[in-house]
């Protein structure tokens, strides 16, 4: 047992890190101290002298730890770095945790070469541009430079001298030969410094240049030529506008300003750069970080956490306030940047201008986004009241769940699920499914005598929830083929459904036609009735368990389908009963050009044609619906065709055990092809390198069975 009280009057007076940790043992705090003694004391003063977040953090601490360090700077660093391992939940955390790329110019090599690279060196004698937030753009241009100024592509430094031939860049002229000698090296460095220039901002040739192609091409009607130069120029103007290889210049800094959070708004800061003494751009980074969080804070937290991944840090940082442990900060900072970088609060003077203009723009940002996010609301809590008025359901926020189904020709069926809570993604809540009804006898994964495994837990599937007996027919061991009346008995299994799923369907000789526009997509084994059926089973059979991850049911499902689809869903739900009867199920109806063209929901009784609500008169709702599908398509089709490509390129061999990735590459690199391996002796087998006779063996047996 933990004893607070004796291990308080432990603590040394020394500089240090210290964690504070919950009942369960996680770290829900990382804090630095001049004086561990003095500053972990702290948190378990009185309550009334706590602020509202040290009181919050302090009823949670259960016991605590400390690390002493040689000096101040050195526990900063640790501070840092222990916040980003645990990422607790009572520290301000930067989100943004990325590092951008950098341009750079390989002027230690003989040929120079520009390249993108993500690691600075400062012994290895390059030069380096960046970084940049726009990574797009700066692959633009980068092969735009490497085109106009030819220049070498290839890390190679050393060529032969005799029998050596150029690579392909070489032959179709992107770049000029230089390993056949065939370039003056004093002209090839003028190319390299005209092009460093122009990342620079101070050659304007090469941006003119784009800008008169661009004229030229709109002159000549060439509209998407024009666009092709067009957004080239804006790529350049974005990588050459801000550099922050000048930040040494002394009219180079950064502008630090903190925005605290706001209910329905994360924290900020906000990052101004000035170049040459003017303002040339900004990012906006949010942070993890209470209501009630001071703005000093949250400067102290983003100082520590966003330079520390830069590897150019500015020689001053303007701010509007003092920040704690501002020292400890500037030399901790001018430890990484090794070299002396100041924090400053200006209070007069161009510095105090240049401040007020950045002040001015957050505060004019801030209006504007709070307008637009307002506008956002407005349209979405439209979609999702018409929606839910459509579904006949009701609500603030509800939990939209939406179904696809993704499969070629009925192989490596796959299901999707995704959740929408009100008009907001909610990816953790996403769930892939193996199809596997309809599926042939060679198993889930294609692979002959595998179990069927669900995707999400990974177990067998049991095919009938107690209490719900007559759900057997649901269950992927017992589903139909093609389960339609129009198709042949012996095609269909031996539990069919008790309602026809194709009797809403488009007209063709064996269906009659009710809903118009809703094509039958039934093809050789692939059912999607059926597969959706499956998933909605095996969904819901967690649902109603209270499974973690599936507790929460959705206030509406949408599927990927017309009235056929509905059906199909309607009648296992109805089956399950429970909850899982009472949620309104729509359907996401594509037009002919397969366009969203609106929702479809059963109207019940007999002869039942659907309600449709058309979207063209509902803007809102139609961006919502057509969002929720593009969105339960993409992820079906990611995972159909992650599981398509692990089929295509598995080999015979693999199924072998003893036969790894190392063994089949030399089996066929010395027989040549599986056929070749089929002819083989146990004896060639066994002699091919990295292969033992019971490998062989094993192999030999393998093949001869025809497995």
């Amino acid at each position: 047992m933990f004893d607070i009280r004796e291990n308080l009057a432990k603590l040394p007076d020394q500089p240090g890190v210290y964690l504070h940790k919950d009942a369960y043992g996680e770290v829900i705090y990382v804090g630095k101290a001049t004086s561990l003694r003095s500053r972990v004391r702290q948190y378990f003063a009185p309550p009334a002298s706590l602020d509202a977040k040290t009181r919050a953090l302090a009823s949670h601490i259960a016991e605590f730890e400390t690390i002493v360090t040689g000096t101040e700077a050195e526990a900063l660093l640790l501070e840092n770095t222990l916040i980003k391992k645990y990422r607790p939940q009572y520290n301000v955390m930067l989100r943004d945790d990325k590092t951008y790329p950098y341009i750079e110019v390989t002027l230690g090599e003989t040929w120079p070469r520009l390249v993108k690279t993500r690691v600075l060196n400062a012994k290895g004698g390059s030069k380096y541009f960046g970084p940049y937030a726009d990574v797009g753009a700066m692959n633009r241009i980068l092969d735009l430079l490497n085109n106009a100024f030819r220049l070498k592509r290839c890390a190679r430094e050393t060529f032969p001298a005799e029998g050596w031939r150029p690579c392909l860049n070489g032959f179709i002229g992107g770049c000029d030969q230089c390993c056949l000698g065939a370039v003056d090296p004093a002209e090839y460095a003028g190319r390299v410094r005209r092009a460093m220039d122009f990342l620079r901002g101070r050659d304007r040739g090469l941006a003119d240049e784009l800008k008169a192609r661009m004229a030229e091409a709109a002159s000549r009607q060439d509209y998407e030529a024009a666009a092709k130069w067009r957004d080239l120029s804006r790529d350049a103007a974005i990588v050459t506008e801000r550099q922050k290889v000048d930040l040494l210049s002394s009219g180079s800094m950064d502008i630090l300003i903190a925005v605290a959070a706001e209910e329905g708004r994360m924290a900020q800061a906000i990052l101004f750069f000035v170049r040459d003494g003017r303002l040339v751009g900004r990012e906006i980074h949010h942070l993890d970080a209470g209501e009630g969080e001071e703005k000093r804070e949250i400067c102290a937290a983003f100082l520590k956490q966003y330079y520390a991944n830069q590897t150019m840090v500015p020689k001053e940082i303007l701010l509007e306030e003092t920040v704690p442990d501002m020292a400890a900060i500037e030399a901790f900072l001018s430890r990484e940047a090794e070299a002396r970088v100041r924090l400053h609060v200006p209070e007069r003077g161009e510095k105090h201008d240049l401040l007020l203009l950045a002040q001015k723009d957050v505060r004019e940002s801030a209006e504007l986004v709070k307008g637009l996010l307002a506008a956002r609301e407005e349209r979405e809590a439209d979609a999702v009241g018409a929606l839910l008025e459509f579904a006949g359901g009701s609500g603030g926020a509800p939990r939209i769940e939406a179904y696809d189904i993704s499969h070629t020709g009925g192989r490596d069926s796959v299901g999707a699920m995704v959740v929408f809570h009100g008009a907001e993604k909610s990816r953790r809540d996403y769930r892939r499914f193996r199809i596997r009804t309809g599926a042939d006898d060679s198993g889930a994964d294609g692979i002959p005598g595998a179990p069927p495994t669900d995707v999400i837990s990974g177990a067998p599937p049991t095919d009938v929830i107690s209490g719900f007996a007559d759900l057997s027919r649901f269950a992927p061991a017992n589903r139909w083929k093609v389960p339609c009346e129009g198709h042949s008995a012996s095609a269909r299994g031996a539990l069919p459904l008790t309602r026809n799923p194709c009797s809403n369907q488009k007209a063709d000789a064996q269906h009659p036609a009710t809903t118009p526009g809703t094509p039958h997509r039934q093809t050789g084994n692939a059912d999607d009735y059926a597969a959706m059926q499956e998933i909605l089973y095996r969904r819901m059979k967690r649902g109603l368990a209270a499974e973690k991850g599936f507790d929460e049911l959705p206030a509406v499902i949408l599927v990927d389908g017309g009235l056929g689809h509905v059906h199909a869903a309607e009648e296992v739900l109805s089956a399950m009963g429970g909850a899982a009867a009472d949620i309104p199920v729509l359907g996401m109806v594509k037009d002919d050009k397969h366009r969203t063209r609106g929702l479809v929901r059963s109207a019940g009784g007999a002869g039942d044609d659907g309600t449709e609500l058309p979207l063209a008169g509902h803007p809102n709702l139609f961006h919502l619906i057509g969002a929720i599908q593009e969105e339960v398509h993409r992820f079906a089709i990611e995972y159909h065709r992650g599981v398509r490509g692990k089929r295509l390129t598995e080999s015979e061999l693999d199924r072998v055990p003893g036969i790894g990735p190392k063994r089949r590459q030399a089996l066929l690199l010395k027989f040549g092809s599986l056929e070749g391996i089929k002819k083989a002796t146990e004896e060639e087998l066994a002699e091919t390198p990295g292969m033992t006779r019971k490998a062989a063996q094993a192999l030999r047996e393998h093949l001869a069975l025809g497995v």
